[in-house]
């Protein structure tokens, strides 16, 4: 059942995402080498913890961490470790918050250092994909335009959609209805209307778009170990066109 939002429901939800955008921001501004992954994750949760809010990761599904931190051949999910970053990693990071009572999810891939030709190419256009996505979201149209053009643009340039993992419906909680996949057929799946909130977020692999799930439970991989990058955003359905939720829209200073 797609759960439609208020409009002052949106407005919290804006409210999240401001901060959720403020904490991906601080933290593409960490990612180095020789930082690890779990730092990352330490920073996000003191971070959003600063801001009234909840890392809503933490005790999902059994989840332990405040992000998800996934590297190279990683698609999503990774669990934040000692490892280190290298010069030249391509790293995801996912994160999610709970404002008083409403969700923000959020991602982005950031090059650690200098980055491989292949590598930037993959993240530009994964990041491409996911503002045409973005574009289709839009009253009248159906879930399947979202789709098609993630799906269209990516394989254009070469590379393939994760199609295990998809996006989906969000609000009270992180995966409401509908599903959001990155691949489809225009003019199919739930018809779009205001009050709908979607986290869009494509997930594309340099190679083939099988993946695996490794022993932890967790960490997604790429079958056959090409690089993979992801980015998602919170929006709403309006009938003004799609409003991008998980943007920053002011300095947010923490709270003492």
């Amino acid at each position: 059942m797609i759960i439609y939002k208020s409009q002052d429901e949106i407005e919290l939800m804006r409210e999240a995402g401001a901060i959720l955008a403020e904490t991906l921001n601080h933290l593409q501004s960490l990612a180095r080498p020789g930082v690890t992954l779990l730092e990352l994750d330490r920073e996000a949760d003191k971070f959003i913890r600063a801001h009234d809010c909840i890392p809503g990761f933490v005790g999902y599904q059994g989840y332990r961490n405040a992000i998800c931190t996934s590297v190279n051949d990683q698609v999503v999910h990774g669990i934040p470790t000692n490892r280190k970053l290298r010069e030249g990693d391509l790293l995801a990071l996912d994160a999610g918050l709970i404002y008083r009572g409403f969700w923000a999810d959020a991602g982005l891939s950031v090059g650690v250092g200098k980055m491989s030709p292949e590598a930037q190419r993959l993240m530009d256009v994964t990041r491409e994909s996911l503002a045409l996505g973005i574009d289709q979201a839009r009253v009248g149209n159906r879930i399947g335009d979202i789709s098609a053009a993630v799906q269209r643009h990516v394989e254009g340039a070469g590379f393939s959609v994760v199609r295990q993992f998809v996006g989906h419906g969000i609000g009270r909680d992180m995966h409401e209805d509908p599903q959001v996949p990155n691949f489809g057929i225009a003019g199919r799946g739930p018809l779009l209307k205001p009050g709908m909130v979607l986290a869009i977020e494509p997930m594309v692999n340099a190679g083939s778009p099988d993946v695996a799930l490794l022993g932890d439970g967790w960490t997604v991989v790429t079958v056959d170990h090409s690089l993979s990058a992801y980015f998602e955003h919170s929006v709403a359905i309006t009938e003004e066109g799609p409003e991008i939720l998980t943007v920053s829209k002011k300095a947010l200073p923490a709270r003492s």
